[in-house]
């Protein structure tokens, strides 16, 4: 797009379906790296990536040529069945419905690096429903409770 300059930055978070925890340590590198290749396939680039067996965090720089649901649908789906294909888990492998994505400005984005870099230290104090909540009024985003991710005993 001739003379459309931006500069998007977005943390995407999604979780595994009803919470689970089912991305193993030992195969979560491989699938960073599959999400990687996704989001450059379409011409996005990764600043960081990590989560947890049950979520993951995307920090990307975003172009405007594609919409964010679509992008998320294509990693979510692409993902799941490479993952199954691949037989990495027991059981069927699954994303949650929708999906969490915040926009930060450039000054902010060595902050948000080091909180995704750290998820693991990060989570041994809070967990994901006070994180995510937390998230979601620190940037003060009106939210209905019944639409947030759920918890595994909520199901």
């Amino acid at each position: 797009m001739a003379n459309t300059f931006t500069q998007i930055h977005l943390q995407v978070i999604f979780a595994v379906k009803f919470r689970h925890a089912m991305i193993n340590s030992e195969w979560e590198k491989r699938l960073f790296e599959y999400i990687i290749a996704i989001m450059q396939n379409h011409k996005h680039k990764v600043l960081a990536i990590n989560g947890m067996p049950d979520h993951i965090h995307i920090l990307i720089g975003f172009r405007p040529d594609q919409s964010l649901s679509e992008l998320v649908q294509k990693t979510k789906s692409s993902t799941s069945k490479w993952i199954n294909e691949e037989k990495l888990t027991k059981e069927k492998f699954a994303w949650q419905e929708g999906f969490g994505a915040f926009s930060y400005t450039k000054s902010h984005l060595k902050a948000v690096i080091n909180y995704i870099e750290n998820q693991k230290i990060h989570h041994s104090s809070i967990n994901f429903k006070e994180e995510y909540l937390k998230i979601l009024k620190d940037l003060e985003i009106d939210f209905d409770e019944k639409y947030l991710f759920k918890e595994p005993q909520d199901y």
